[in-house]
């Protein structure tokens, strides 16, 4: 297992970015423990207002974990007070601001000291998301969103949960610039493809022929992907060809050199109003969807750590999409030093058409 250090990204240990925590339909009025970044996190949405928050977990008093305990009375009588958090050891409560707002066996002022961490989540695309950012400033972009959201004639998905990950996520990114594999992996025939680097966006156009995105009847029609990695954990793939869909695909670092993975996939129905029909055709080509990207997943699990690659002519940019990954281990104000060596040239592979129509042309 690769950590950071070995891969030379920069000045820390986790990336910059927006990255998914958790499905929203696991997040309720029960704490809800989770492990990021190499830290505890105490996850909840608050019964006053139904937002989300995730706090720091370690209480400032003794240390003790608010969000892993299920003995204390405290938990059993109800952890969450309106938008609060009561620690289960000596129930102080920290208010969404993550400053303790009541030491209940205590008339004195609650001294200043007596607080824990509040993060940046939002709400979207029905999962949780947290600004990380290891310098503590504002976010850099929006958080995740996508206009098919709210378009009824788009089946929203439901999220695979693919598990953790012994891959540091440079491994992941690599797949961005990586050309070379989906033939191989993937069984597509490619016909074009070129990568884009543009501040925070990574993007990847290809199109081709798949043997795994395949039709009931076994057709392979042409499969045209436009791969956008938003920062450092996430990537959204609208994909035509069998329809229109959109890939959603997360990874987030649990600690340095593991990472966990889901995977999910927006589909437009047929109809305006999606029909039952339409609703369990969405979910065959999510599970399709799911064996694609699990051969990529099969790959990672079993590698070694790509430390330096042996790039020949034919390989995609991968130096390019390394530079550009870069730009969220080290500080803000060092982004354009990165990014000046990527941004705005069309990187394309020697002998392959980086177009739909060149590559028409060609044929």
């Amino acid at each position: 297992m690769a950590l950071t250090k070995d891969y030379g990204l920069g000045e820390y240990t986790f990336p910059r970015g927006w990255f998914m925590i958790a499905e929203a339909s696991e997040v309720k009025d029960k704490v809800l423990p989770v492990r990021f970044f190499g830290q505890e996190f105490a996850l909840y949405r608050g019964k006053a207002s139904g937002k989300v928050v995730l706090l720091d977990a370690y209480c400032p008093h003794m240390g003790t974990n608010m969000a892993r305990n299920e003995s204390s009375y405290v938990v059993r009588d109800g952890q969450i007070e309106g938008d609060s958090i009561r620690c289960p050891y000596h129930a102080w409560r920290f208010g969404p601001d993550g400053k303790c707002n009541d030491i209940p066996y205590s008339k004195a002022p609650i001294p200043k000291a007596a607080c824990v961490r509040s993060w940046p989540v939002v709400e979207s695309l029905n999962a949780i998301f947290v600004w990380y950012d290891a310098e503590g400033g504002e976010p850099e972009w929006e958080a995740p969103s996508l206009k098919e959201w709210d378009d009824p004639q788009w089946i929203r998905w439901k999220f695979d949960h693919l598990g953790t990950l012994a891959c540091h996520g440079q491994e992941v990114i690599d797949n961005i610039a990586d050309c070379s594999h989906l033939n191989p992996v993937h069984g597509s025939s490619v016909s074009y493809y070129r990568n884009e680097f543009n501040g925070h966006l990574a993007t990847q156009l290809q199109g081709g022929g798949h043997r795994t995105l395949v039709t009931p009847d076994g057709v392979s029609p042409i499969l045209t992907t436009d791969t956008t990695y938003h920062g450092p954990g996430f990537l959204l793939s609208k994909m035509m060809g069998m329809g229109e869909s959109i890939i959603f695909i997360g990874h987030t670092m649990v600690d340095d050199g593991i990472i966990k993975v889901w995977h999910a996939l927006l589909v437009k129905s047929r109809h305006e109003r999606p029909t039952e029909q339409d609703v369990i055709e969405a979910a065959a080509y999510q599970e399709a969807s799911r064996l694609a990207f699990a051969q990529d997943f099969d790959v990672w699990a079993n590698k070694r750590a790509a430390i330096q690659i042996l790039q020949v002519p034919g390989d995609g940019p991968f130096h390019k999409s390394r530079i550009w990954y870069r730009q969220f281990y080290n500080p803000r104000a060092r982004k354009q030093e990165f990014l000046k060596q990527v941004e705005g040239v069309q990187h394309r592979v020697a002998g392959m058409p980086g177009r739909l129509e060149e590559a028409d042309t060609a044929a």
